[in-house]
């Protein structure tokens, strides 16, 4: 308890001089930086080197905090209540007089919001005077880190600081609804589609063209080890790192399980890791076998196919 409450004050001493923070949140870590600020948030852009039309997510304490910035809706409310805190991020009107930087928003009239879970963010959350811009902790477009040794591997000491909350137990990044005129989600994350559409009156089955990018993951590349993918594949290449949903009574040295009875949730968790480790293992290249696209099959799936373009 006494580490957890010195390293708060660390981040917060950071985090108030317009520094970057790793912190952990229950989908993946996040590198955060004062949502008001201008310098603080543009050194996010510059650590992934992100391009500076893609905008960020805003993750606030509590509806009150919210409130400052965002206008509230019936529809957001009752999203809300069922699933804060927690894996879902919502795009949202600003207030005229929102004091978010316009770095954050890309010039937008609109943000994407959340509430992390994850107990140790939260704490820093309720004691600051501010909220925080937090996209992934990776360079753009690369693999998403669930753990603080993932964040060290991608920026070394260019971060001043990480929050260390352990590994991330969802995995993936949140699901993102926009409330903006009809709701739609405009990214499958760590709550399935299904359990989303129970509380939306036009249900969600279809893509979405993407015009412009209004949140982050929409781009058609993303989330990339660097290493060519190959989807829905049978029979590996002898060279290949093979991912499977579950393990195989026959094991192989580059046979790498995503579960082991076939658990889609469980799959989601360990995605990012398992392409880590391939990663680190030096393979070539990966093949991955079908994964059934339900629940967070359809997550998978999602990031397997930006990964592999």
């Amino acid at each position: 308890m006494k580490n957890n409450l010195s390293n708060i004050k660390k981040a917060i001493k950071y985090l108030n001089n317009n520094e970057c923070v790793g912190i952990p949140t229950e989908t993946v870590y996040g590198l955060a930086a004062n949502a008001y600020s201008d310098k603080g948030t543009l050194k996010i852009f510059k650590l992934k080197k992100r391009p500076k039309k893609n905008p960020l997510i805003v993750h606030y304490y509590n509806l009150n905090d919210l409130k400052k910035d965002c206008l509230i809706s019936l529809k957001f409310l009752k999203l809300y209540k069922k699933f804060c805190p927690g894996p879902i991020s919502f795009v949202l009107k600003l207030k005229r007089n929102s004091r978010i930087s316009n770095n954050v928003t890309n010039n937008k009239k609109t943000i994407a919001v959340r509430f992390p879970r994850h107990q140790l963010t939260r704490r820093l959350l309720k004691v600051l005077k501010y909220p925080l811009a937090a996209p992934s902790a990776n360079l753009s477009r690369k693999i998403s880190p669930v753990s603080k040794k993932d964040v060290v591997d991608e920026f070394g000491k260019k971060i001043k600081f990480i929050l260390d909350g352990g590994r991330s137990k969802i995995g993936v990044e949140s699901t993102i609804v926009s409330l903006i005129n009809k709701p739609k989600i405009l990214r499958l994350g760590g709550i399935e589609r299904n359990k989303i559409n129970k509380f939306l009156i036009n249900k969600n089955k279809k893509k979405y063209k993407i015009k412009n990018i209004v949140v982050p993951g929409q781009g058609k590349v993303h989330y990339s080890p660097e290493i060519p993918i190959r989807l829905n594949i049978k029979n590996p290449k002898k060279y290949e790192a093979f991912m499977l949903i579950k393990k195989r009574k026959i094991s192989k040295k580059n046979f790498f399980y995503l579960s082991k009875k076939k658990n889609l949730k469980e799959a989601a968790k360990n995605l990012y890791k398992t392409l880590r480790i391939i990663k680190k293992n030096k393979f070539k290249s990966i093949a991955v076998e079908k994964i059934p696209n339900i629940g967070f099959g359809e997550t998978i799936n999602d990031r397997l196919i930006r990964a592999s373009k």
